[in-house]
C-alpha cells in the first residue's frame, strides 16, 4: 500500500464541511446493494441544518405508491457532517421489489432492491479485482510482469542470490507484495470456498483467463495464492516475508518489469530471520517469525484439506502432498521464532508494523488439527495449545484503542477464534465465544450513540476494520445463536455499501449503476481508465489525521464537501491516497463476508417431483433474469448477459434513418416481445419520428441514448486515441438524455449507454460511468450489425449472409445466444433495399421454436 507521511498530533479540525445554498437540507443514507426481506433494514437521515424528521415514507420505486408511513423514532444528535440524525426502521417490511425512502423536508434515498437474492454474485464480483492484481502473468492485462523475482536479501545464502518469486498478487495501486497480506488472503478465499461453495460460480480458468474449469473460480484464485505462498517457504528452514520495497513508489505505473531496485528487473525478496531489518536509514522492529509463519502454515493446511479429494487433473497429489508439508515446516517455524515479522522500510520509514503473532498461531494451530484429523488425546493437546493461544490474545487490540500505527494489529479479525470454537465443548467453547463477544460490546459501546452505530474507528484502512469487524460479529451469530447484535453487524456490513455520511459504496462497481468510486488511486484508472470492478477501497480517516498528511492534492471539486467532518473524511479522488486507495487482502476479507451474505438467503431449487414433468405453454414462458456475475464485459462495457439462461435481447439503434420503424414495431406486438432501442439526440428531435418514437414507448420497450450528435469518440485504427475530450463528450451525453427525457419520462435502473457507430474505449467507459451510466454494445461474433451496409460499399452483407452467420454460431458454440445481445438498425440508407428487419418476423417465430425468451436490455 503506498503511504505517505502523517503527523500523529492530536489537532482537531474545527470544521471541514462546507454547506452551499445547492446542498439539500437533509439526506437518507441506504444500503445501496439492498436487503433481504428478514434481516434488519434501517436507513440512516442526516440533516445539515438542523431541522427534525417525524416520520418517513416507504415508497414502491415502480409505480411510486406510498407503501408504508412509519415513525422516524428517537432523535440520535448530531454526527460528523449531520447536526440531526434519525435512523429509520422498516425491518417489519418483508415483500420483494424495489422501493425507495422519503420524508417530508424532500429528502429522498436512492432506489433500492429487497429480496433474497440482493447479494448474489457479489462475492464473485470483488474476485475480479484479485484477479487484476495478479503478478506474473496477469490476465486482466493479459500480460506478463515481474517474471524476473527476485535477489535474496538477508536469508542464509549470499546476498544477491536469485530465486523464483514470480507470482502472487499485487499488496495494492502499488506492486509490493507482502506474504502476511498474501497469505491472510489466501485464507479468507478458501474458507470462502469451504463455507459458503454454492456463493460461487465458474467463469474462469486457473490462469485467470474466461473459461469454465469445473472449478470454482474462488478456488482458482486461492490457487494463485497458494503457489506463491510455495515458493516463498521453499524448504522446511527457508521462509521469505516481502518481495520489493517502497522503491517501488518512485512512479506510477501499469506493471511490466521494475528496474529501480539496481538488479536489472529483479525485486529484492527479504528473507524472515526475526530480526530487523532495512537496507537503508531506517529498521523496522521486527522480533521473530511467528506473525508470518502462522499464517502461512493456516493457508497452506486449509489449501491442503479442500484439495486433497479434488480431481487429479485440476492438482496433483504431488503438489497436495506439498501443500501438507510445508503446511507443518511453516507451523514448526512458528514454533521455534515467535513474535512479530514486520515488513521491511527501504528509503522511508513505513512498514506495516505488526506487533501480535499469538492470534496467528492460534489458527494455524487449529489448522494442523484439521489437517491430521486427530482424535482422542492428540485432537486435545492441539486444542489445548490453540486455547493458550486464544487467551493470550482474547481481543484484537486495535478494537480496544482508537489509534494504531499501520497494520499494527493483524489481521483484524482473531480467524483461530472461530475455528478453535468449533472443536469445543460447550464450557471452554463459551470462553472463546466471549472473547468475541467482548470486542463486540467494546464496538457496540462506542456506537450505540450515533445512527449510524459507527463503532469502529476511523484508522487508515477503516474498511478493513469494518469488514472484519461485521465477519466477527456473523461469527458470534453462527457460533452462539445469540442475535443481539444483530443490528450492530447489519450497520456495518450497510457502511461498506452506502449507509455511511457520503452516500456512497466503498467497493469499485459494486452496485453497477449506484455511486461508487470512481477515480480511486489506483494507477490502472488514473493512467489507463481501466476499471478495477470489486476493488475495496481503503476507507475514511479522523479528520486529525487528514488534516495532517502531506502530499496531498485533490484534482477535482470535492463532490462530497458538505458531508466531510473533523469526525471522518473521504474523498473520491485519485490525489486522497490515504481513503481511496483499493487493497487486495481487504477485498479478499470483503469476498468472505459477501459469500457469507450470500449463503445466508441460498436456497437450493427444489427437487422434481418423480414421474411429474413441468410444462408451460410457449407463449407463457417466464422470463428468467440473468445474474450479473455470468456477465461480460469488454474495455468497460457489457457486452454479453448470463451465459447460462436462453435469454436474448434484441437491440435496435437510429440517427438518421428510421424506414424499418413501424414494421420492428408491428412484429414485435406480434410476438409479444419488448426490445430495446438507443437513439441519438438527432433522432429524437426529428418531428418525422415523433410518432414512431411515441409508438416505441407505448409498447413497452426500452429506450435509451445513443449520443446526441452522433460523435465518433475514437480513431477506428488506434483505439486508444481519443477524438473527443471529457466534457465534449459529458456535453453530448447530457444532450442526448436531454432528449429522451422529452418523450420518455420513466426513471430507469439500471441507466444504460449504446456507444455511436458502437466504437468505444476505456476512457469513455470510465466516463460514461461516472455518469452514473453503464456502457454496453453488442455481442460480437455474427453480422447483425453490418445491416446497415449498401451494395456499393466493400464490406457489404446481404440479409441471407448475416442470418446464416446467426444461426451458424447459435449451432457451433456451446451457449448458443445465450445472454446475446443482437444489434440490428432501425433504418439504413434507401441505396439497400434487402432490408435485415423485413426477417424479423421469421427470425423471431425460429428462435422462439428453439426455446430462446426474448428480452429488454435491462432485463438480461
Amino acid at each position: 500500500m503506498i503511504m505517505r507521511f502523517v503527523l500523529f498530533v492530536s489537532l482537531l479540525l474545527s470544521s471541514l464541511s462546507v454547506i452551499t445554498p445547492d446542498d439539500p437540507p437533509a439526506v437518507i443514507r441506504i444500503n445501496l446493494l439492498g436487503y433481504r426481506p428478514g434481516s434488519p433494514k434501517i436507513a440512516v437521515w442526516g440533516s445539515l441544518t438542523g431541522q427534525t424528521a417525524g416520520t418517513f415514507e416507504l415508497v414502491d420505486e415502480q409505480t411510486s405508491q406510498v407503501i408504508r408511513q412509519l415513525p422516524a423514532g428517537r432523535a440520535f444528535g448530531e454526527y460528523g457532517p449531520f447536526r440531526q440524525t434519525y435512523r429509520l426502521d422498516f425491518s417489519a417490511f418483508r415483500k420483494p421489489g424495489r422501493y425507495y425512502l422519503r420524508t417530508a423536508d424532500g429528502a429522498r434515498s436512492p432506489g433500492f432492491r429487497i429480496g433474497e437474492g440482493v447479494y448474489a454474485g457479489a462475492a464473485d464480483f470483488c474476485l475480479r479485482y484479485m484477479r487484476q492484481q495478479r503478478s506474473g502473468y496477469n490476465p486482466f492485462l493479459k500480460d506478463s510482469c515481474h517474471t524476473h523475482d527476485g535477489y535474496t536479501m538477508y536469508g542464509p545464502m549470499p546476498d544477491s542470490t536469485h530465486i523464483d518469486a514470480s507470482g502472487g498478487w499485487h499488496d495494492a495501486s502499488d506492486y509490493l507484495q507482502y506474504v502476511t497480506t498474501s497469505a491472510n488472503a489466501t485464507y479468507h478465499l478458501l474458507a470462502a470456498l469451504r463455507d459458503f461453495p454454492t456463493a460461487f460460480g465458474d467463469q474462469y480458468q486457473t490462469n485467470g483467463l474466461a473459461g469454465m474449469n469445473g472449478q470454482p473460480d474462488v478456488l482458482d484464485e486461492a490457487r494463485w495464492g497458494l503457489d506463491w505462498l510455495l515458493k516463498m517457504h521453499p524448504t522446511d528452514t527457508w521462509l521469505f516475508n516481502q518481495l520489493g520495497d517502497d522503491r517501488d513508489h518512485s512512479a506510477m505505473r501499469i506493471p511490466k518489469q521494475d528496474s529501480m531496485y539496481g538488479k536489472g528487473a529483479e525485486r529484492p525478496v527479504y528473507f524472515a530471520t526475526g530480526q530487523p531489518q532495512g537496507l537503508f536509514k531506517y529498521k523496522n522492529r521486527a522480533t521473530g517469525v511467528a506473525s508470518t509463519a502462522g499464517k502461512v502454515s493456516s493457508a497452506l493446511s486449509l489449501g491442503y484439506q479442500l484439495l486433497r479429494n479434488r480431481q487429479a487433473n485440476y492438482v496433483s497429489r504431488a503438489y497436495v502432498d506439498k501443500l501438507q508439508k510445508r503446511s507443518q515446516s511453516a507451523y514448526t517455524l512458528g514454533i521455534q521464532k515467535p513474535g512479530n515479522s514486520q515488513t521491511a522500510p527501504g528509503r522511508a520509514p513505513y512498514f506495516y508494523e505488526e506487533d501480535n503473532y499469538v492470534d496467528d498461531m492460534e489458527l494455524a494451530t487449529v489448522e494442523q488439527l484439521n489437517a491430521t484429523r486427530a482424535t482422542g488425546a492428540q485432537a486435545t493437546k492441539w486444542q489445548n495449545t490453540a486455547l493458550a493461544f486464544a487467551r493470550r490474545e482474547p481481543v484484537t487490540p486495535w478494537i480496544l484503542n482508537d489509534t494504531a500505527r499501520h497494520y499494527q494489529w493483524y489481521p483484524f479479525v482473531n480467524v483461530g477464534h472461530a475455528e478453535l470454537a468449533k472443536h469445543l465443548p460447550r464450557a471452554s467453547r463459551k470462553t472463546v465465544t466471549d472473547f468475541y463477544k467482548s470486542g463486540i460490546e467494546t464496538i457496540w459501546k462506542r456506537g450505540s450513540q450515533n445512527a449510524f452505530y459507527r463503532g469502529v474507528p476511523f484508522t487508515w484502512c477503516s474498511n478493513n476494520l469494518t469488514t472484519s469487524f461485521a465477519t466477527q460479529c456473523f461469527w458470534y451469530r453462527q457460533l452462539t445463536a445469540d442475535d443481539q447484535f444483530a443490528s450492530l453487524e447489519q450497520a456495518n456490513f450497510d457502511w461498506l455499501f452506502g449507509c455511511n455520511p457520503w452516500g456512497t459504496s466503498f467497493v469499485y462497481g459494486l452496485p453497477a449503476n449506484a455511486d461508487t468510486p470512481s477515480d480511486p488511486h489506483s494507477s490502472f484508472t488514473h493512467l489507463k481508465n481501466y476499471p478495477i470492478d470489486g476493488g475495496l477501497v481503503d476507507g475514511p480517516v479522523r479528520g486529525s489525521i487528514y488534516g495532517n498528511l502531506i502530499g496531498i492534492t485533490l484534482h477535482e471539486p470535492d463532490e462530497y464537501a458538505p458531508f466531510q467532518s473533523k469526525v471522518a473524511v473521504y474523498h473520491d479522488d485519485y490525489g486522497d491516497y490515504s481513503t481511496n486507495e483499493p487493497t487486495m487482502d481487504g477485498t479478499a476479507s470483503l469476498v468472505y463476508l459477501l459469500a457469507a451474505k450470500h449463503a445466508e438467503t441460498y436456497k437450493p431449487a427444489p427437487k422434481p417431483i418423480p414421474g411429474r414433468k413441468a410444462t408451460l405453454p410457449a407463449n407463457k414462458l417466464p422470463v428468467k433474469r440473468g445474474t450479473d456475475r455470468n456477465s461480460t464485459y469488454f474495455k468497460g462495457a457489457k457486452i454479453r448477459g448470463d451465459t447460462t439462461v436462453r435469454n436474448l435481447a434484441l437491440v435496435f439503434t437510429g440517427d438518421e434513418f428510421a424506414d424499418g420503424g413501424s414494421s420492428i414495431a408491428r412484429t414485435l406486438q406480434k410476438h409479444s416481445v419488448r426490445a430495446s432501442f438507443f437513439l441519438t439526440g438527432r433522432f429524437l428531435r426529428n418531428p418525422a419520428f415523433a410518432s414512431l418514437v411515441k409508438q416505441l414507448k407505448q409498447g413497452g420497450h426500452y429506450l435509451g441514448p445513443h449520443s446526441d450528435q452522433h460523435l465518433l469518440y475514437c480513431d477506428w485504427t488506434r483505439r486508444d486515441s481519443l477524438l473527443v475530450n471529457r466534457q465534449q463528450f459529458v456535453n453530448d451525453l447530457r444532450a442526448n438524455y436531454a432528449a429522451l427525457a422529452q418523450v420518455d419520462h420513466t426513471d430507469k435502473t439500471p441507466r444504460l449507454f449504446l456507444p455511436p457507430y458502437e466504437w468505444y474505449n476505456d476512457s469513455i467507459a470510465a466516463w460514461t460511468k461516472r455518469e452514473g451510466v453503464q456502457l454496453i454494445n453488442y455481442t460480437p461474433g455474427t453480422l447483425s450489425h453490418a445491416d446497415y451496409t449498401t451494395p456499393q460499399d466493400r464490406n457489404y452483407r446481404s440479409s441471407a449472409t448475416i442470418l446464416t452467420s446467426i444461426r451458424a454460431y447459435e449451432q457451433q458454440k456451446t451457449a448458443g445466444l445465450n445472454g446475446f445481445i443482437l444489434l440490428m438498425h432501425i433504418g439504413t440508407a434507401s441505396a439497400r433495399t434487402d432490408k435485415l428487419y423485413a426477417h424479423l418476423d421469421e427470425f423471431l417465430s425460429e428462435f422462439r421454436q428453439k426455446g430462446y425468451q426474448f428480452v429488454r436490455i435491462d432485463e438480461l
